[in-house]
């Protein structure tokens, strides 16, 4: 045994003696579940057979074949086009292109075809077919292009996601006269050994694999797994390594030889398992065991490789893909939960700088959850509708058995107990029907803490300068120089019209005015001053929630004052309330990223306290799904916890999924397309769960998830929809499509749809009066806002006098 726990090669060796099966299983299926949890993944994928030419001729395939007349040599790029677009609207995300070793150094007709195409080279054609199938459909293309060199496997890089190439064997005598690669030069040991190596070096995220049943013995088998390993271990590359079953076909040579048993596949996906440990994903392919597929999982398999709903097998055309949700269902027996991937694993997305070329990084990123999965779905937060191009994942199977762990750590949760942020992460991994149990249990304990009556204010967003010197990479509603090119133009707003949308907004039933706005160079804490002010003098009555974090303390530096002095003041002239915004991701890790100039998670939790002390409550939120992780939002939800525990003054937690649209950061190719509709509803599930029993109102953005997005949240722990809002400026800005404004008739139907009771309330959770709800839903249209364009000095009324 050597010292990182796995087998050396002389303990290696000797499994080929080991004919304990059933223990050989069990040990790997423990390694496996150390490594990947309950969770086991597939690829959804096309298949572009570029071209089936190829140099060698290997007497077990029926893929390769020599020209045929009337038959072209490769598709053409309209042909590939149509395949991978055909893969796009089925919900894809992978685009394998598989061909033969260089056809061209055997055919005549391959290098004529390729000069009409304009290419040299079957490799050169290969990056151009990926490159348009990358830039026109998204698709991330994963290449098995045969053996080649440091060089050619470098010039595929910047167009692929992942490559692959099975080793097959590093028996030699299987190259020999009468074996199954006699004649394929390519498929000599030392040849693909070596190409393994060169992807090593050139840094490519690479696949590899056994093909069992060929002639090899399981001796051979080991020594071929020892070989891989150990170029693993030189560079790191190996992301998965296949344990394919020979399977005979007519017509070939090789037609009436012997396939391995499943016993046989079970052995040496253990010892597969065993000798690469935890970290390497280790996959069968389903369509050629489609009756072993538990029996698979039971020996240590993790992955199912790619499967395809618009294209066949064409390796092995005899086995047809399974169906995605009977493979769940396959699945679900083994105890595990299926889940999409993408061609890159996630630790090799996790540290994409060094794995990813930077034109094909945001594409994958694209794709991602915030575990480095595939979204499930099309579904993304901020659009409108759950058009065509949203193909669902497969609805989760029951899974087989109780799971007792979850279950304790739910009733943990119940309990009021504080989960670790371990468990909380453990949480957000959730998939399948433990997604769903997660989302019940939070659904039981809303009902238990707060009944069956959902809530949501009147209000009118008044957001009075979208001008700010910070650069914060997620949002566009800020005007900079920096940003200049983000949809609006720079505005301020003067106390007249702030004032005329405060009475406006009263006449329409609003109880609260929400204010924040960017941090505009010229304004001071007399600037914050001044606009409570002219709301209390428009509507004395009207209950004031403004100013984020980092415009409190903005407002107190400008004026020398100590925060809670500064708040005091604030409070005095009118503030009723504080959003909890400006917190986006409670960890500095992360902050480094998005808002490296902003506040600090220490600063931001100091304000929030202050302001708590000040007696003035706030609300929390947390802006996910962008470069974070479930670890980073783990540690939001237990500082939350700590920071309610000691002062009790936040009234609700708000999940605000990330809008990626038109962020700049997402324009840069830095983030990932927002939460998936799985992670932003266990947001608020978790987010009960996690801050229970401190925080007993969880808030759902109609803003950010729509009206059915809301009734789903409804259902996994939320019992608040928000605001009606009136003026929605910042979603919008981001590219959101949900409106800007939700009125009371639309909340009310959101609610019915949930099957549960509407209630208008105020900013602190009291009942709103009967009169301003009368007016709420008597509510004339909305006059056309007036928005001042912005000049090099702050114009909000006679506060520049003020300033002196």
């Amino acid at each position: 045994m050597r010292a990182d726990g796995r087998l050396d090669e002389e303990a290696a060796l000797a499994l080929s003696d080991d004919t304990d099966l059933a223990g050989l299983m069990a040990r790997a299926a423990r390694l496996r579940d150390a490594g990947f949890g309950g969770t086991v993944t597939v690829s959804r994928k096309v298949f572009i057979p570029l071209t089936q030419l190829c140099r060698d001729v290997c007497h077990y395939c029926t893929f390769a074949h020599p020209p045929r007349k009337g038959q072209p040599a490769f598709l053409t790029p309209d042909e590939v086009l149509e395949i991978a677009r055909a893969g796009a609207r089925m919900g894809c995300d992978e685009a394998l292109f598989t061909l033969g070793d260089k056809p061209e150094r055997r055919y005549g007709v391959a290098r004529e075809e390729l000069a009409a195409l304009g290419h040299a080279s079957t490799l050169s054609y290969l990056r151009a077919m990926a490159a348009l199938v990358l830039e026109e459909t998204g698709l991330l293309p994963h290449l098995n292009a045969g053996v080649m060199d440091e060089a050619e496997l470098a010039s595929l890089r910047d167009v692929s996601a992942s490559q692959g190439m099975m080793i097959e064997t590093t028996a030699e005598r299987l190259s020999a006269r009468g074996g199954p690669h006699f004649g394929s030069p390519d498929k000599l040991p030392a040849a693909r050994l070596a190409t393994l190596e060169a992807a090593g070096r050139a840094r490519v995220p690479f696949t590899t694999g056994l093909l069992i049943g060929i002639g090899e013995t399981r001796r051979e088998r080991i020594e071929a797994l020892l070989a891989i390993r150990a170029s693993h271990e030189r560079h790191g590359h190996v992301q998965e390594v296949i344990i394919q079953n020979f399977r005979a076909k007519p017509g070939t040579r090789m037609a009436s030889a012997p396939e391995p048993s499943l016993e046989e596949h079970l052995w040496t996906v253990a010892v597969a398992r065993l000798m690469l440990g935890p970290g390497v994903s280790i996959q069968a392919p389903p369509n050629l065991q489609p009756e072993g597929l538990k029996a698979l999982i039971d020996a240590g398999v993790n992955d199912w490789g790619g499967v395809s709903p618009v294209t066949p097998d064409h390796v092995n055309p005899e086995a047809p893909w399974p169906a995605l949700a009977m493979l769940g269902a396959a699945t679900a027996r083994a105890g595990k939960v299926l889940a999409p991937r993408l061609a890159t694993y996630p630790a090799y997305i996790a540290a994409r700088a060094t794995w990813l070329d930077a034109r094909v990084a945001p594409h994958v990123l694209r794709r991602a959850d915030a575990a480095g999965l595939a979204q499930e779905s099309g579904w993304r937060v901020g659009t409108a509708g759950n058009g065509a191009e949203v193909v669902d994942w497969p609805a989760a199977p029951a899974l087989a058995g109780p799971d007792s762990a979850l279950d304790a750590l739910l009733d943990r949760a119940f309990a009021g107990r504080e989960l670790a942020e371990a468990e909380i992460a453990g949480l957000f991994e959730a998939r399948g029907e433990r997604a769903h149990r997660v989302f019940e249990a939070a659904d039981a304990l809303r009902r238990e803490t707060v009944g069956d009556t959902v809530s949501y204010v009147v209000t009118r967003n008044i957001n009075y300068t979208n001008v700010c010197a910070y650069k914060c990479g997620f949002c566009a509603f800020s005007k900079g120089r920096q940003n200049q090119h983000l949809r609006g133009r720079a505005y301020e707003l003067d106390l007249a019209e702030i004032q005329r949308r405060t009475q406006e907004a009263w006449a329409r039933g609003a109880t609260e005015v929400c204010m924040q706005g960017g941090i505009h160079p010229d304004f001071s804490g007399e600037t914050y001053l001044a606009i409570l002010r002219a709301v209390k003098e428009a509507v004395p009555a009207m209950h004031v929630h403004a100013f984020s974090a980092l415009e409190v303390r903005h407002g107190a530096a400008t004026l020398g004052l100590p925060v809670p002095e500064f708040l005091l003041r604030l409070k005095e002239a009118g503030l009723g309330s504080l959003p909890g915004t400006a917190a986006e991701i409670l960890d500095d890790e992360v902050r480094a990223l998005i808002c490296p100039d902003k506040l600090t998670t220490q600063e931001w939790l100091e304000t929030v306290r202050d302001a708590h002390r000040a007696g003035l409550n706030t609300t929390s939120t947390i802006m996910f799904g962008h470069v974070d992780g479930y670890r980073h939002w783990a540690r939001h939800l237990l500082r939350l916890r700590h920071l309610q525990r000691e002062t009790g003054g936040i009234t609700e937690f708000v999940p605000l999924p990330f809008l990626h649209m038109e962020a700049p950061l997402y324009l840069k190719g830095g983030t990932r397309q927002g939460p998936s509709r799985r992670e932003a509803l266990l947001m608020h599930a978790v987010g009960r769960l996690a801050l229970h029993p401190l925080i007993p109102n969880i808030q759902a953005s109609w803003v950010k998830l729509g009206a059915g997005g809301l009734v789903e949240a409804l259902q996994a722990g939320a019992n608040d929809i928000g605001g009606t809002l009136m003026d929605e400026s910042i979603s919008r800005a981001a590219g959101g499509a949900h409106g800007q404004e939700f009125p009371p008739d639309r909340m009310e139907a959101a609610i019915s749809a949930a099957g549960r009771l509407a209630r208008q309330r105020t900013t602190l959770y009291a009942d709103a009066s009967s009169r301003q709800k009368q007016r709420s839903y008597a509510a004339e249209p909305l006059s056309p806002r007036i928005e001042p364009a912005t000049g090099k000095r702050a114009k909000l009324g006679s506060l520049a006098a003020l300033r002196g």
